[in-house]
């Protein structure tokens, strides 16, 4: 009699731990089959992705509003890439004839914006070349959060490429000379420096170009370096480039009889007594080259741009 209650008792176990067994399962299926605590995402969270109809006999291509960094594809049904020549144009196609359902795919620009796609088959599809709207144009950037520009680079380090974008917009925009110093004249070419601001770890220096000569001016690179004011004779001369991390209407060909303005954004930093930054600006196959001497006093007195005047 015994070894029946054992048995039973077994047996209520057993029972029961298929039950408990079933309840998670049940609870993981109306769960979406998420494990531990979830919690589902509200709908103002979601990036809105945008609908493209692909075909496999032609290529749909799509121009954005700044370089594209990144793309990536949501199946080998489709492919994509960057246009040749060109940085912020990319051409999408079907990989697959007649591919069924939808695929996607997502595009990262370099001044931080993102965009997302559904793509799905259509044998003619509605729209063969696609511009995308560069929404500062027409939004309110007062507020960051709600924006899709939240995209961090490495080289910005903490700044958003959206405020650095908005800085060098504004200060291409106002158009201030705030420098009356700083500058270079030679063979019909002058080159200055208007302004030095900066703002949260970021130096951002707006130049000006003109061009008084019918010749145009082609821009083979601009260099900024520090160097040693004084080199003793038969010693190395000791220099550090800096990199201009973003630019803000940057022209390669100056035409004659025009003025061009840049604004290079470039990490913070500060020059030693004996050193002084050098902005070499050089002519591609000529030798109208313009230098510019930057003392440390220029730069640690550089204008604190306020983040409420950005538009």
């Amino acid at each position: 009699m015994k070894q029946i209650f054992v048995m039973f008792a077994l047996l209520l176990g057993v029972c029961a731990a298929n039950a408990q067994t079933a309840d998670t399962v049940k609870y993981a299926a109306g769960n979406d089959l998420y494990r531990g605590i979830t919690r589902k995402l509200p709908y103002r969270q979601m990036v809105t992705p945008y609908g493209v109809e692909v075909t496999f006999a032609k290529t749909v291509h799509i121009i954005f509003p700044a370089a594209v960094r990144y793309v990536d594809l949501g199946s080998n049904h489709i492919i994509a890439g960057k246009a040749d020549g060109a940085e912020n144009v990319i051409r999408v196609k079907a990989a697959t004839e007649g591919f069924p359902g939808e695929t996607n795919f997502s595009v990262i620009c370099e001044d931080g914006s993102f965009f997302s796609f559904n793509a799905k088959y259509a044998r003619e599809p509605e729209m063969l070349n696609i511009e995308m709207k560069d929404f500062l144009e027409n939004e309110d950037t007062s507020d960051f959060s709600h924006t899709r520009m939240n995209i961090y680079f490495r080289e910005l380090g903490n700044e958003s490429p959206l405020l650095v974008k908005l800085i060098m917009q504004s200060i291409y925009k106002n158009n201030d000379r705030k420098v009356r110093h700083l500058g270079s004249k030679r063979f019909g070419i002058q080159f200055l420096i208007k302004g030095i601001y900066t703002y949260n770890g970021m130096l951002y220096l707006h130049t000006q170009t003109k061009n008084s000569s019918n010749v145009p001016f082609d821009t083979d690179f601009i260099k900024f370096k520090i160097v040693d004011k004084k080199v003793p004779k038969r010693t190395a001369i000791q220099e550090t480039v800096l990199d201009a991390v973003r630019s803000y209407n940057e022209v390669v060909e100056i035409a004659g009889k025009s003025t061009v303005r840049t604004v290079y954004a470039l990490p913070k930093f500060t020059i030693p007594d004996d050193k002084l930054l050098l902005v070499e600006l050089y002519e591609k196959n000529g030798g109208r080259h313009q230098t510019i001497r930057v003392e440390n006093a220029d730069i640690v007195n550089a204008e604190v741009i306020n983040e409420l005047k950005i538009k």
